[in-house]
């Protein structure tokens, strides 16, 4: 009898159920024919969406097959009916808000942790109920500044749909947004990633990102209806904050394109996963992860972090501030402003005040041989 391990995975930024079995072409055949379950080649798994819905289904169609099946793990997960009803009333709320999926299923991350931490019912919530659950769930489980303040956020949200007089998030302190610069890669370590990159879809997508500016999310939803090769324009379609807008294509990547087009033969998306869907943004990490190891790159290098070095480098090539800003899909400049920080296009003329001071002495006497720091002055 076939063993199938059921398990908690947090995949997409949502929780999942993973499904683990030794392959069996006959199983894996009658996974396939249950219509919520989907692959992950990040995994290497299938799985379901973790709801008590798809719980159910999952199990009741692996008991047609000859298995044995262990959920164990899912124990600690386990959704009481009352949560269950709780969050899909909250993410139905967010739906109808149009936010994306992606802020849904995280803001839906935070309120299941919210309600399963506080046992009691939401019309008895106060402040105080919210504060011990970020204090406790959030800030003591060392969770990073950007994720505390996601959950303010979800939170907000929460209280705005149940309308309760003792709760007032507005009361409750969120952290001050960490004021990081942007990781950057030199023009020389962006090529050496290209290079090490030997898969021909994996390289054209990076090279798409970092030549067009593009967000990881609108590289994947890109479809090849809104690439204009002629125009030498990609037309990015509902980018962040539902904004459309036309980015630049490289000369350079247009012999890189048809080669891709002519090998892969896309149907619908830039760059189609199995069956055609999207592919994965986790796959195009790992690959990125595994160029930059194989270029010998040690900075931490993401998706975005291409994009960061794009509007870098165009600063540096004396690109107007606005139109970058226009090119990056930027609501505000004060967001684009961030790059004129990591610019090295004046901070190369910087001298160090060491430099001044040993070519001053150099000069002041001109017996005296260049000054070295590497020796002793002493010997």
């Amino acid at each position: 009898m076939e063993q199938v391990r059921l398990f908690p995975l947090q995949h997409k930024d949502v929780l999942q159920i993973g499904i683990a079995f030794k392959f069996n072409a006959e199983l894996k055949f009658h996974l396939k024919k249950l219509e919520i379950i989907k692959w992950t080649q990040t995994h290497s798994c299938f799985y379901v969406e973790f709801t008590q819905k798809n719980k159910g289904k999952l199990y009741r169609h692996l008991q047609k097959f000859d298995c044995s099946i262990d959920y164990s793990e899912l124990q600690s997960y386990t959704i009481s009916p009352r949560i269950d009803e709780d969050l899909k009333e909250f993410s139905s709320y967010l739906e109808g808000k149009r936010y994306s999926k992606s802020t849904i299923g995280t803001y839906c991350s935070f309120i299941l942790k919210l309600l399963k931490f506080q046992k009691k019912p939401i019309s008895e919530y106060k402040n105080r109920d919210l504060e011990l659950f970020i204090e406790k769930e959030i800030a003591q489980q060392g969770y990073s500044i950007s994720t505390h303040r996601q959950c303010i956020s979800a939170l907000k949200q929460f209280e705005k749909l149940h309308k309760l007089d003792a709760l007032n998030v507005d009361d409750i302190d969120r952290p001050n947004k960490s004021k990081y610069l942007p990781v950057v890669l030199s023009k020389e370590e962006v090529i050496d990633i290209f290079r090490a990159t030997r898969n021909l879809k994996h390289r054209t997508l990076l090279i798409l990102i970092y030549s067009s500016g593009l967000r990881i999310g609108e590289a994947l939803s890109l479809k090849l209806q809104d690439i204009d090769v002629d125009r030498r324009q990609i037309y990015v379609r509902n980018g962040k904050g539902r904004k459309d807008r036309h980015v630049v294509m490289a000369e350079a990547f247009v012999p890189l394109l048809y080669n891709y087009l002519t090998s892969y033969k896309p149907e619908k998306l830039f760059v189609e996963g199995k069956d055609g869907n999207e592919y994965s943004a986790s796959s195009v990490r790992s690959v990125l992860k595994l160029a930059c190891n194989r270029a010998k790159i040690k900075k931490h290098v993401t998706p975005h972090t291409l994009r960061h070095s794009y509007a870098t480098h165009m600063l540096e090539n004396g690109i107007d501030l606005r139109h970058i800003q226009a090119l990056l899909g930027h609501s505000r400049p004060e967001t684009t402003m961030i790059y004129t920080h990591v610019t090295q296009h004046d901070l190369l003329k910087i001298k160090s005040p060491l430099d001044v001071a040993l070519k001053q002495l150099s000069e002041s006497d001109k017996n005296t041989e260049n000054l070295r720091l590497s020796r002793n002055i002493f010997d």
